[in-house]
């Protein structure tokens, strides 16, 4: 006999898992200062590629201007300035994605609530359903 209530949690169950499927592995895979620690990296490495390659376009094109410059002084200055400019870049794009990977995070983790307690909830049914069997064959064999 099919129970509708039973029917019923299960299909909101997998419609939660289907839609927020990504966000439940995030938090069953990472701690959040792991997950955070990893983005972290992630970003650091993928602005300071880009950064070196933008440089080195820039550097690309004005190359007749640097090697036209007889003075040492003349040709570092402007990669001090850039490597400053990196810096400030870097710290604010850090910054963006610490506080984006804490509230994926945090989302994810409460997401993580709702379906457990729907799983538990699930399960006490089947424990109420399970309990109910076994006390009906008891008081039919009496």
């Amino acid at each position: 006999m099919l129970n509708e209530e039973k029917i019923k949690l299960m299909t909101s169950i997998a419609i939660f898992e289907k839609a927020e499927g990504r966000n439940l592995s995030l938090v069953k895979r990472y701690f959040k200062s792991d997950y955070i620690s990893r983005n972290l990296l992630r970003s650091f490495l993928g602005y300071t590629l880009c950064w070196i390659l933008g440089l080195a376009l820039a550097v690309v094109c004005r190359l007749e201007d640097i090697l036209s410059i007889v003075a040492l002084e003349d040709v570092v200055f402007p990669f001090v300035d850039y490597g400053v400019w990196y810096l400030l870049g870097l710290v604010v794009y850090l910054i963006v994605t610490f506080i984006v990977c804490s509230r994926r995070y945090s989302y994810a983790a409460r997401g993580m609530k709702v379906y457990t307690a729907r799983l538990k909830r699930l399960q006490r049914r089947y424990e109420f359903q399970d309990r109910a069997k076994e006390q009906g064959k008891g008081v039919q064999r009496s």
